[in-house]
């Protein structure tokens, strides 16, 4: 269904979904990066994905509607960015020349300030983030969801008309399992592609050994994709550079290039890249 065909959408709602729906237009490939758990490290791929397809030399904006919990700013270091207001529209944050990103931490002027905010509020900054800021003509668009299937991811699934699909983040064990599987259940819901899950943490690999231990198991994420019929694509393990490359504002996909991680990542890179 149209996300214009609400009967109850007001003449202003109705003016505003047209606008929104022209600029998504104009951006070829859109990725909802979801998971029921929280700490799976679903940030993490968001924002590698982002950079990735950047360094690959796509046009990349990057949305980050955790509206309580934005970590996109830090891991990309653009902490302390304030956006410009140019002819009404705000200017998406430029990371490099190929990515621009939008958070509510930009917006913010003590980014260390908690957000209060109901459901209503939070879909109000969402449409904001869609109809207000310029991200011009984009090869793709990544948004980064918190967990679970509440307001935020519910709100960007619906203003985004036609998204290409969720990326589905979990670990290995069971107890991530659980939830994820419900972010799986919500898309078939809500009638949004599952493009994939990615099973990140799959297994330990010590840099002094090189022996792999699965700390939180491996290979509940291929199961379980298996199991809803939905497809697998990649694991990740897990990998001390990705967590000092998260605090330190330097993605580990740019600056860690020949990790194992990144080595796996690049093959799940690949599987989106073929998707457009």
């Amino acid at each position: 269904m149209s996300n214009l065909d609400n009967k109850n959408i007001s003449t202003k709602e109705f003016s505003e979904q047209l606008e929104i729906n022209y600029k998504m237009s104009k951006i070829k490939n859109k990725f909802i990066v979801l998971s029921g758990k929280g700490g799976v490290g679903k940030s993490s791929i968001a924002v590698n994905t982002a950079v990735g397809l950047a360094l690959e030399g796509f046009k990349v904006g990057l949305i980050d509607i955790d509206i309580h919990g934005p970590s996109v700013p830090k891991m990309l270091g653009l902490v302390n960015s304030v956006p410009k207001v140019v002819d009404n529209f705000i200017m998406p944050i430029e990371y490099s020349d190929n990515l621009k990103v939008m958070s509510i931490s930009f917006m913010m002027e003590n980014p260390e300030d908690p957000i209060v905010w109901r459901g209503p509020l939070k879909m109000n900054i969402i449409k904001q983030f869609l109809h207000d800021v310029n991200w011009g003509e984009l090869d793709y668009l990544i948004i980064d969801s918190p967990p679970g299937t509440g307001d935020e991811p519910l709100s960007i699934c619906q203003l985004i008309e036609n998204p290409q699909g969720a990326i589905i983040v979990t670990t290995p064990q069971d107890i991530a399992l659980n939830d994820v599987r419900k972010s799986i259940k919500f898309c078939e819901m809500i009638k949004c592609p599952v493009i994939g899950v990615v099973e990140n943490m799959s297994t330990f690999i010590c840099p002094h050994c090189n022996k792999s231990t699965d700390i939180f198991k491996s290979g509940g994420g291929s199961r379980m994709a298996e199991e809803m019929k939905v497809p697998f694509l990649g694991s990740i393990p897990l990998d001390l550079n990705i967590v000092l490359s998260g605090d330190d504002s330097k993605p580990f996909v740019h600056y860690y290039p020949e990790s194992e991680s990144t080595k796996s990542f690049k093959s799940i890179l690949a599987k989106l890249i073929d998707l457009g």
